[in-house]
């Protein structure tokens, strides 16, 4: 079956999607975030899921200059809903891994197994100045950080066997200390005792994230991660993409299937071709320009304001942040000779994920056909603004895929890895 989650921008992933006249807005806006998720729930979306940065300030995406804390947004969701899988960034160059492994053990708790970690390393220099640093991590070295950040966070997720916690009145045991594992991690840029204060997470470890689509982000999601959260644009590129990653895995011991790719989508419903062409030529009427150079610029980790609006995109060096983004990116303003006004407009649509738009049954045909190519084992569905765009693919769109076979009718499972068909990990002293 199809996977698909839902990216919730509270104001919407167009920038100017928050001015449509229908729109509410607003990252802090919880009624509307509990609406999308129990709508995304109703429909039997895999998860829900919110990105998240440490950077501040009105450079940010109006979706991101305030926020809700995404781990505690997570928490509360998890009291009004009861199956959808709840996903949410958290960078391993920003927080400290004990704090993150109890955190996410405690939501997996809350929601009875249904958490999911997006694993980043910071893509924003400014962040440092937040974290008592000096300057903001190389990106060789923040994904080092992050590859043995993993191992401390899984370390620290296991310091409790199944059934460690025991309660026997009669006795006076309340836990077998057999069954206690205390890390003891030294490592290059972590020094962690151990153990959690909190028993293993119903799912063994939350559902891992990643999102990185530089060779080194590849290398850490083959090692680590479990669903890959991409930017394409070409079917045929993102089928190489799947197959890269597939290589990457075997190469690093893992099984070739390892890893789900959801390419994000940002989806324009309308009566006609005609008429979601002319909800895009809206939205663009109402974009001011300077923030979508603003959204632009983060994306591709270079200021281009001081370039002519109307000239051609420049050779760019890597920035060392969000290079996946940077270099897809480039690559389409190179492949349909864009100006830097061009590729700004369509950077505003969607933060450079592919925009597919047109009938019910369009969508629909474009999904199937990049699943049925290999292209995809599912998608993470954006929509301009909330809540009617992604109400009307729910209504109109999903029975569809139901119809058709390609998306489930019914929750099968509990759990999020469930949902994701992936193997519950074992404590490592069952595997000894």
């Amino acid at each position: 079956m199809m996977h698909l989650g839902l990216l919730v921008l509270g104001a919407g992933n167009h920038v100017a999607g928050w001015r449509m006249p229908d729109a509410e807005f607003g990252s802090e806006n919880f009624p509307l975030l509990r609406h999308l998720a129990q709508s995304a729930e109703r429909a039997k979306f895999d998860l829900v899921f919110f990105a998240d940065a440490v950077n501040t300030g009105l450079d940010a995406h109006p979706g991101m200059m305030v926020r809700l804390e995404p781990i505690t947004l997570l928490s509360a969701l998890s009291m009004c809903t009861s199956r959808i899988g709840l996903a949410a960034t958290a960078s391993t160059t920003y927080t400290e891994p004990y704090n993150l492994a109890r955190m996410m053990a405690s939501l997996d708790h809350l929601s009875q197994g249904r958490a999911g970690w997006n694993v980043v390393t910071g893509s924003s220099p400014d962040a440092a100045a937040n974290f008592s640093r000096d300057k903001h991590p190389p990106h060789a070295e923040r994904y080092a950080m992050a590859a043995e950040y993993l191992d401390v966070v899984k370390g620290l997720w296991d310091s409790w066997e199944e059934g460690a916690i025991v309660g026997d009145k009669a006795s006076g045991t309340f836990a077998d200390p057999s069954k206690l594992h205390v890390l003891n991690h030294e490592g290059r840029y972590y020094k962690v005792k151990g153990p959690l204060n909190i028993t293993r997470p119903p799912q063994g470890y939350p559902v891992i994230f990643q999102a990185g689509a530089s060779d080194t982000g590849r290398d850490l999601a083959a090692a680590t991660a479990e669903v890959v959260f991409t930017v394409q644009q070409d079917m045929a590129e993102s089928a190489a993409f799947i197959r890269d990653l597939q290589e990457r895995c075997v190469a690093k011991g893992r099984a070739r299937d390892a890893i789900k790719v959801m390419p994000g989508v940002c989806v324009v419903v309308g009566e006609s071709l005609e008429d979601a062409k002319a909800k895009i030529a809206q939205l663009a009427e109402l974009a001011d320009p300077v923030q979508a150079m603003r959204v632009l610029s983060d994306r591709v980790g270079h200021d281009l304001s001081a370039y002519p609006l109307d000239g051609p995109v420049p050779e760019l060096p890597p920035s060392g942040m969000m290079q996946g983004h940077a270099v897809i990116l480039t690559a389409i303003a190179k492949r349909h000779n864009m100006t830097i006004r061009e590729l700004r407009d369509f950077t505003a649509a969607s933060s450079g994920h592919r925009v597919v738009m047109g009938t019910p049954e369009m969508i629909a045909d474009d999904l199937e056909s990049w699943y049925r190519a290999g292209a995809a084992h599912g998608f993470i569905v954006k929509t301009t603004h909330y809540p009617a765009p992604f109400d009307e693919f729910v209504e109109k769109v999903v029975p569809i895929l139901v119809a058709r076979g390609l998306f489930r009718a019914e929750y099968e499972g509990v759990t999020l890895r469930e949902h994701l068909g992936l193997a519950r990990p074992p404590h490592p002293a069952k595997r000894a």
